[in-house]
């Protein structure tokens, strides 16, 4: 039977406020929204994440460990489709579909970014928008409720 040596640093807090990182955690979006994860510093120190379900972390949040060590998070460059579009109109009916599918949407004025998604890329060139393919840091909306979750509710 496999023993798992437990972690010497664990992340425990979120901080409010920026304190100077004496390090740094990069990770892509995917792992950004775990609560609990084993992974290393950047400096390659082995750190777990002990934080409240539902936290999501964002690029430049700042965590702080059992010992105090202050780490800045760091979003990841990931493969992405970024769609653009001078048409205002174009690039909102782009955001709909997408939503409808609940897919995690990065928007900004003329653009809106997804991971990358080939059966996406065709729908949103059919709807008229230009799609490239690019390695940077994704960073999508917090979502309507401020989480990265979606939820339903149901009338008693």
């Amino acid at each position: 039977m496999d023993v798992i040596e437990p972690v010497e640093l664990q992340i425990v807090e979120r901080l409010h406020e920026a304190l100077p990182a004496e390090t740094t955690l990069t990770l892509p979006f995917e792992l950004r929204q775990k609560s609990r994860l084993r992974t290393w510093l950047d400096n390659g120190a082995d750190v777990g994440l002990f934080l409240p379900r539902g936290t999501v972390l964002r690029h430049s949040d700042r965590l702080r460990t059992t010992t105090g060590l202050v780490v800045e998070v760091h979003a990841a460059a990931e493969h992405v489709s970024t769609a653009r579009t001078d048409n205002a109109l174009l690039l909102a009916r782009a955001a709909y579909h997408l939503g409808n599918r609940h897919i995690p949407l990065q928007i900004d004025s003329g653009w809106l970014r997804y991971l990358h998604d080939h059966v996406l890329d065709e729908m949103v060139q059919e709807l008229g928008l230009d799609v490239i393919h690019e390695q940077v840091p994704f960073e999508p909306e917090a979502g309507a409720h401020g989480g990265a979750r979606h939820h339903h509710h149901h009338p008693a």
